[in-house]
């Protein structure tokens, strides 16, 4: 983590209106007036920020249709970009606006570049458009200081499941510089795919690029039928002997292309060829590779390559030697994570190394190749970074660790302690391959990077964090805009600023759709609320969507098909007296749509209490260590234990990777009138109240959020709650609401057994 001298301040609505600047720098102090960008304004730099001027003024010429010249006099009307050797951040840059001049000054080309991305976002949106109209556009005047608080500020995108052209990587790397992030990680290999060009094994690609369509392949084509973003790029099918093809790799001369795009935006592309598992696609190539020859799934991973023979080390040290010439980056990914290592077990090979080396098990094997890696990556300069399962059979002090286990929260811990620095990704919040949903940016925003068991010296240790995106079910350049925007404005925020200020940022957002729109991403429009996705009524209902972004037009169906921009735009109140299903979508100026919500009303009488005696307060809760692909199959199951629950949050002594609970008991509605549940689960959960069930949220997934709505007259109901976890970090929260209130915790006294 990077100390900071500059001051804090605290935000106000003024600054939210006229500095809509994401992420929030570490001081901004407002000012009077602004200065004007016309055909006077001209660049004063010192030499050495030559590239940082051509973009300085390819944003002004967009924003005002004005070429701006260059000049070496600070006179009225220029834009003044000097070297500062006194500042100590690297990252770091000071910016004052007054209505005579503009000063940028830092210690770095990318501390000028930074600053430059903060004028960006203070001029007007069609900055990100080719403008030739010549207008005179003005900078609101103010001083900043800034740095950011953490080195690592990293995306990743893994090519390997779906494949993403040089063109998207571009696209991708221009939206992470807008807001500041440093890091790309690109997965460039998988089982699924081996997507970069090596030159001593062509094998590589002109195999392992391609495949025919598999299980996550027909499972998108399946989604599509209802969202066309869904849809496999068809720019990556080929027709070839016969036989349809997916795929696609880079050429060396793109890479090389691709890493000098990333140079003038300050982002470091991080390479992953990942080993010794996930490399069916290179096993298929050459299947000598394996120990066994070839490669087949396991209950769980594919065959992995061999770490006991000598060939394996030979062919693993040519491939990197041509990713070292290729990325200038200090750090290289190794991978090393869901390596299924039974074959290793049973290769005389490997049991000659194991005795010969004095390795007594298979984590110690695989901790051998990755010792054995670091030691080639060291002699070529490079800095080797493993997911945290190199930590498993022990690791050197000197490897870079990236924590995605969340289910294992010792990890980061082990390793700052030990003095290994870590990168923070894990699943929950940082996998934006897992559906986003009303709470997705609250939770990113909130993230703690620093875990608590850490001291103020471990925790320097920390780098900082990225968001993971993995593509099995991403098959779209439409599809990824969807996943990533704008949840990585948010992890932008954290990983940068050191003001933080939800509701801040959430003003400001709102601010920076049109220039998303501007850039054409794809990004998920803000939720629309005011409804569940279960309703009831009794005698009629009344829908009235709330919308963040008010620019939007939100259109519905009733007959089932999926809104379009031609369909009838939903009334401000529109009020339902039967059952019925609506599906609605909101669109922007643009005619793009955003989320799908399906919302179904039926009519219900007020269910009635039963008459019970319950004087104990809290659920029975039964404990189940076992695993289920749905919380119905929690019935009829003889549970492993049973204690007594005084909330839905699940107890700190469930230990089974995969479990089962379920709570049982009665609540106590202290009113007459509909209800709304929020259930949110990590994997699956059925919440059943009286002889209704209320919300389904079941099934093996990420955290998302479902609601539902039950007519209740005051009293007491039975209560079941049926929560299963299949392994891999869980989450478990219920809320309610009266009618489509906002949702708050159930009271602990109206839980009863």
């Amino acid at each position: 983590m990077i100390c900071s001298v500059f001051v804090v301040t605290n935000s106000t609505a003024q600054q939210i209106t006229d500095y809509p600047i994401i992420p929030y720098p570490s001081y901004l102090k407002p000012g009077k007036g602004s200065f004007i960008i016309n055909e006077h304004t001209q660049i004063n730099a010192d030499n050495i920020f030559e590239r940082e001027v051509s973009f300085l003024k390819e944003l002004l010429r967009n924003a005002s249709g004005y070429s701006i010249k260059e000049t070496k006099l600070q006179a009225k009307g220029t834009i003044n970009l000097q070297q500062d050797n006194n500042l100590s951040n690297e990252e770091g840059y000071y910016l004052s606006i007054k209505p005579e001049t503009i000063l940028i000054t830092a210690k770095t080309n990318t501390g000028i570049y930074r600053a430059l991305q903060t004028i960006r976002q203070l001029l007007p949106y069609n900055v990100e458009t080719n403008n030739t109209t010549k207008k005179a556009i003005s900078l609101p005047t103010l001083e900043i200081q800034d740095e950011p608080v953490y080195h690592w500020r990293g995306m990743h995108l893994d090519v390997s499941r779906h494949f993403f052209s040089i063109d998207y990587l571009k696209k991708f790397m221009d939206v992470m510089a807008l807001y500041k992030m440093n890091k790309l990680h690109l997965h460039l290999t998988d089982d699924q795919g081996w997507r970069i060009e090596i030159k001593k094994y062509p094998k590589l690609t002109e195999e392992g690029a391609w495949r025919t369509f598999n299980n996550q392949d027909s499972a998108c084509m399946k989604l599509a039928k209802e969202n066309p973003d869904m849809a496999i790029d068809t720019m990556h099918i080929i027709h070839k002997n016969g036989k349809t093809l997916y795929g696609g790799f880079y050429k060396q001369e793109q890479i090389k292309e691709l890493v000098a795009y990333a140079t003038s935006r300050h982002i470091d592309i991080i390479p992953e060829i990942d080993m010794p598992g996930h490399m069916m696609a290179a096993i298929y190539a050459y299947p000598n590779l394996s120990c066994e020859g070839g490669s087949q799934w396991g209950a769980l991973f594919s065959t992995p390559i061999c770490p006991c023979k000598e060939s394996t080390f030979a062919f693993a040290e040519d491939v990197f030697n041509e990713i070292f010439e290729l990325f200038p980056s200090e750090y290289v990914h190794l991978g090393a994570d869901e390596v299924d290592r039974k074959t290793w077990m049973n290769a005389q090979a490997c049991k000659e190394l194991m005795e010969k080396e004095g390795l007594k098990s298979p984590e110690d094997l695989q901790s051998y190749f990755v010792k054995r890696m670091e030691k080639f990556f060291h002699s070529k300069g490079k800095k080797l970074i493993g997911w945290d399962e190199i930590l498993e059979g022990g690791v050197s002090k000197t490897a870079y660790v990236m924590y995605w286990q969340s289910w294992v929260p010792e990890a980061p811990v082990k390793a700052a302690k030990s003095g290994n620095y870590v990168i923070m990704t894990p699943g929950n919040p940082l996998y934006f391959d897992y559906p986003p949903d009303i709470h997705s940016l609250k939770n990113i925003y909130s993230f703690n990077v620093v875990p608590a068991a850490l001291n103020a010296n471990e925790a320097k240790f920390i780098m900082g964090a990225q968001a993971n995106i993995w593509t099995e079910y991403i098959p779209s350049e439409k599809r990824a805009d969807f996943m990533y925007m704008p949840r990585m404005t948010a992890l932008a925020e954290r990983l940068w600023s050191k003001q933080l200020d939800y509701t801040s940022y959430r003003g400001r957002l709102i601010k920076h759709y049109p220039r998303l729109d501007a850039l054409k991403i794809n990004y998920r429009q803000p939720d629309l609320t005011g409804f569940t996705q279960q309703n009831v009524f009794t005698d009629k209902a009344i829908l009235q969507v709330q919308k963040e972004l008010p620019t939007l037009n939100v259109r519905y169906t009733l007959d089932g098909s999926i809104p379009a921009a031609t369909s009838p735009v939903l009334p401000g109140r529109y009020t339902i007296t039967k059952p019925l299903t609506i599906k609605m979508a909101a669109f922007n100026e643009q005619g793009v749509r955003g989320e799908i919500y399906t919302i179904q009303y039926r009519k219900e009488t007020f269910a009635k209490p039963v008459v019970v005696q319950t004087n104990k307060e809290g659920l029975k809760t039964s404990y189940y260590k076992k695993y289920f692909k749905s919380a119905t199959l929690l019935d009829g199951q003889d549970p492993d234990s049973i204690f007594v629950s005084k909330d839905f949050i699940v107890p700190s002594s469930i230990t089974a990777p995969s479990f089962g609970l379920q709570y049982e008991g009665y609540i106590q509605i202290p009113e007459t009138g509909i209800y709304s549940f929020y259930l949110t689960c990590d994997d699956g959960g059925i919440l059943y109240i009286g002889d209704k069930e209320v919300v389904n949220n079941d099934g093996l997934h990420s955290a998302i959020q479902k609601t539902g709505q039950v007519a209740l007259q005051k009293g007491q109901y039975p209560l079941r709650l049926a929560f299963i976890e299949g392994g891999g970090g869980f989450k478990l929260e219920l809320k309610y609401g009266k009618g489509n209130t906002e949702a708050q915790d159930i009271p602990g006294r109206w839980l009863r057994n």
